[in-house]
Formats: C-alpha cells, sequence, structure tokens
C-alpha cells in the first residue's frame, strides 16, 4: 500500500523537530567547560600611592576566583597632574578571566580624582588578554589627580 506524500512529509517534520528539541535540551544539561568559559572573580586590593607630577604606587590584594582565593602584589605609574598621596581599599569584580593566569597583566587606565582627608576612589581597568576589573571603596589622604596609569598585577 503506498503512503501518502502529505503524511510522509509531517511525519519527516515531526522527526527534525523531536531531533531539534533534543540538541537544545542537551545545550541546557552539558555545562560549558572550565578551560572555554568565562567567569568572573571578587578583587580586594589595598593601594597606597603618593606623586608629584608622576605618581607611583604598589599594594597587594586577593581574587577569589571559582572558590580559590589567589593572593597578588599591585605597582603602577600614573602619568598626567598627580599630586598628594593617599591609602586606599578597593573592591569589585574581575570579569573575562578564562583561567586564573589571565588575571596578572598590565592594566590600563585614564581617570582622576580628587581626595582632602577622606574620599571615594574608582578604577576601570583592562589587561592585554581582556580581563577587566571594576572597582570602588574609600581612600584616605590627599590628592588631585588627572593621568592616565599603567598597573601591573603579579601573582603571589
Amino acid at each position: 500500500m503506498p503512503q501518502n506524500p502529505e503524511s510522509s512529509r509531517r511525519a519527516w517534520l515531526r522527526w527534525i523537530a523531536r531531533y531539534l528539541a533534543a540538541i537544545a535540551l542537551l545545550a541546557f544539561i552539558i555545562p560549558a567547560t572550565p578551560s572555554h568559559a568565562q567567569a568572573s572573580g571578587h578583587v580586594e586590593v589595598k593601594i597606597v600611592k603618593a606623586g608629584l607630577l608622576i605618581g607611583g604606587g604598589a599594594g597587594s590584594g586577593v581574587l577569589t576566583y571559582r572558590g580559590r582565593v589567589y593572593p597578588f602584589r599591585v605597582s603602577g605609574l600614573s602619568f598626567g597632574i598627580t599630586a598628594g598621596a593617599t591609602v586606599g581599599r578597593l573592591a569589585g569584580r574581575a570579569s573575562g578571566i578564562r583561567e586564573v593566569r589571565d588575571f596578572a597583566g598590565t592594566y590600563t587606565s585614564v581617570g582622576g580624582g580628587a581626595a582632602l582627608v577622606g574620599g571615594i576612589n574608582g578604577a576601570h581597568l583592562r589587561n592585554e588578554k581582556g580581563v577587566t576589573i571594576v572597582l570602588q571603596g574609600p581612600k584616605a589622604g590627599m590628592e588631585f589627580a588627572a593621568n592616565l596609569s599603567a598597573i601591573t598585577i603579579t601573582m603571589r
């Protein structure tokens, strides 16, 4: 008995729909592999900086990434209008990390700020591996700055 062409087409479309539904379900069930997935981490930094025209700073911090804590050191220079000295404690997020070693590197930032006894500090940094760090927090001291900064982070 010959099959109706219309029922064959419907059967074929049902099979394709089931196949696509199964693939979509697997895409949600199977997680991305950690080596290729990007994740964000929590960053805390204490930094001391001072300068007159050219500024310098150093500090230390920790990156909490995928449940582990990684200590690091920070050092940097700023070029532009800088006068004063401050101590800051910053906290925020680092995004675009594929592997923890991506966090280390040289970050650039353009910014400015002012503090008289105390103030709020913020930074938006990006390194050559595509990691972005957004930090904010209080700072104490006296400073006026409008500059370009290069910050190096090294893992301890």
